[in-house]
């Protein structure tokens, strides 16, 4: 019990140095801190439970069998979100599926993180047929997701699901900070000029 408690009080590095000692429960830990976080990643990409299930099996397979490969001069979740989102994308590229509804990250800690990771399909009206115009632009906006280039649609997904700053999303795409606020730019270019037609 000790030792789940003080490993639970380790900083990532430290713990994945255990892991790297061969000690079942730093292995533990580590999916227990970050098995939600690379599921919901991953669910909002492929829209299917059962296979982001698997996906996120599939990402934590290849992290625990390649820690050796972690610098821990670097955050371990940036490290951990690259492989995800690689998992993801290799299986996007494979089979094309519909995305996620933008309402702002799940995991935004303030009303201020929330908001800038979202995108407004709506205003604030409340009437039956605002939110049945919403819900049909929502379901517009996953469709132009979709058909987004996958280091575009990466960029907007760690951005707009997952609310990481653009330094972030650098660091986990291994992708220069201009080239991210590029991609992300042209990305909302082309959600905005698909969208064109259904507001229309």
């Amino acid at each position: 019990m000790l030792r789940a408690l003080d490993l639970a009080n380790l900083p990532d590095a430290d713990v994945v140095a255990l892991a790297l000692e061969g000690r079942e429960a730093a292995h533990r830990e580590l999916i227990k801190r970050y098995e939600r976080a690379v599921f919901s990643l991953v669910f909002r990409m492929v829209r299917d439970r059962e296979l982001a299930e698997d996906l996120t099996q599939d990402t934590f397979v290849k992290v625990l069998s390649h820690l050796d490969r972690y610098r821990a001069d670097f955050k371990f979740s940036s490290w951990l979100f690259k492989i995800a989102n690689n998992v993801a994308i290799d299986h996007l590229r494979r089979r094309q599926l519909d995305t996620v509804s933008m309402d702002g990250s799940p995991h935004a800690t303030s009303a201020d993180a929330v908001e800038s990771s979202r995108f407004d399909v709506a205003d604030d009206s409340e009437s039956a047929l605002d939110e049945m115009e919403a819900k049909e632009l929502g379901s517009a906006i996953e469709r132009a997701i979709a058909r987004l280039r996958p280091e575009y649609r990466s960029c907007i997904m760690l951005r707009h699901v997952e609310g990481r700053s653009y330094e972030e999303i650098a660091t986990t795409l291994d992708l220069p900070l201009g080239t991210v606020k590029t991609y992300i730019h042209r990305a909302r270019h082309e959600l905005r000029r698909a969208l064109e037609s259904t507001r229309e």
